[in-house]
């Protein structure tokens, strides 16, 4: 069975068939340009959920194969829940994500305790060709750090400490990130969706 990812992110694939290895089901993720497919997709929409529909559909329109897709991001309390849906193209597409982490840092320096609060949001969405779209959604909650911290992960991820644990997600071992991120909880929703759909 394949499905096509429709991202060009190479950490979120290689997340995501990490955690697609345990499903009881032949499932061949590939990326969009292994499936040949270079297409620049306007995510357009108001929410994480909308922007993953729209990229899911584009792909499984294009390709005629199922596609699944994610919108994930960083939601900030402290500055109205952004970078929110611009997350990757927060202070602009090419700047680097440890520019992107001292600036929200920076932002922050008066916010203390619970003013810090911050979470990311990952909604997922698996297209069918013929247009049927599910859906799945889910977060993990944290504290904005006044300092990056650890090298693991990606992203926002040395900027985000999770009290449960005394670490940042850039600090988590790769297994026990996937096992409690908003990518692995979202994630393990739709395994249960493609297992119910296509489940022996």
């Amino acid at each position: 069975m394949k499905i096509i990812f429709a991202t060009t992110n190479k950490n979120k694939v290689r997340e995501v068939r990490m955690m697609l290895e345990d499903l009881d089901l032949d499932i061949d993720l590939v990326t969009m340009s292994e499936a040949g497919i270079d297409v620049d997709i306007e995510e357009n929409g108001t929410t994480f959920e909308e922007n993953a529909i729209i990229k899911a559909k584009a792909i499984a329109e294009i390709s005629g194969e199922m596609a699944i897709a994610d919108d994930s991001g960083l939601e900030v309390d402290y500055m109205d829940k952004a970078p929110g849906i611009y997350s990757a193209r927060f202070l602009g597409e090419d700047t680097s994500y440890d520019v992107k982490n001292n600036y929200i840092i920076d932002k922050l320096k008066d916010a203390k305790g619970d003013e810090r609060s911050a979470r990311f949001v990952c909604a997922m969405a698996l297209a069918m060709p013929d247009g049927e779209v599910e859906t799945s959604y889910d977060t993990i909650e944290g504290l904005i750090t006044y300092e990056q911290k650890g090298t693991n992960g990606f992203g926002y991820d040395p900027i985000v400490y999770v009290p449960e644990y005394e670490m940042t997600t850039g600090e988590m071992a790769p297994e026990l990130k996937n096992s409690i991120s908003h990518r692995g909880k979202a994630l393990e929703q739709m395994k249960d969706i493609i297992s119910r759909r296509f489940g022996k």
